[in-house]
């Protein structure tokens, strides 16, 4: 993979499955941060999901105002379903880029979709996870970014205990 600045914003992120499924995502992916606002994650994080411990690696911090991270030469990219949306098969991802997503239980506030480069959206029939749209949107940056895959990859990040081969 390129080097490049990915990184995922949560607006008021619900549940502490979905957030420890962000961060697998981040960390499978190659984001660099991945940022929350509101205080309801805050309280539940006690209940530990980050199952391969990515928090160690990759920042996760709460702040008040997800659009003051968008820096010169920072692309914010809202991925919600909204009406007017690039569908995610048609969009170029920038170099640069703080991605946010909305809630579990509601949507993006309309002022960090003004204030957005570009919004986008999964193609689905009805709406995903939270932690599930998040994976979607980074493997789509990544197979975009990438031109080759091979089985190194596949040594470096499978599970100690899978030892598979093709016949």
């Amino acid at each position: 993979m390129s080097k490049s600045y990915s990184a995922i914003g949560l607006v008021n992120p619900k549940s502490p499955t979905n957030v420890g499924g962000v961060l697998r995502a981040a960390g499978c992916y190659g984001a660099q941060a991945v940022y929350f606002n509101g205080n309801r994650y805050a309280k539940a994080a006690k209940y530990h999901t980050d199952t391969k411990n990515i928090a160690d690696h990759i920042p996760i911090q709460q702040v008040d105002d997800l659009i003051s991270l968008k820096t010169p030469g920072r692309a914010l990219v809202c991925v919600e379903l909204v009406e007017g949306a690039t569908p995610l098969p048609e969009f170029q991802h920038p170099e640069d880029a703080l991605y946010i997503f909305g809630p579990e239980d509601g949507s993006l506030p309309q002022s960090i979709v003004d204030a957005a480069d570009a919004v986008v959206y999964v193609p689905t029939t009805g709406c995903m996870n939270l932690a599930a749209t998040v994976n979607v949107l980074l493997y789509d940056r990544m197979a975009k970014r990438t031109t080759s895959f091979d089985t190194n990859q596949v040594l470096s990040s499978r599970d100690t205990n899978n030892r598979l081969v093709v016949s």
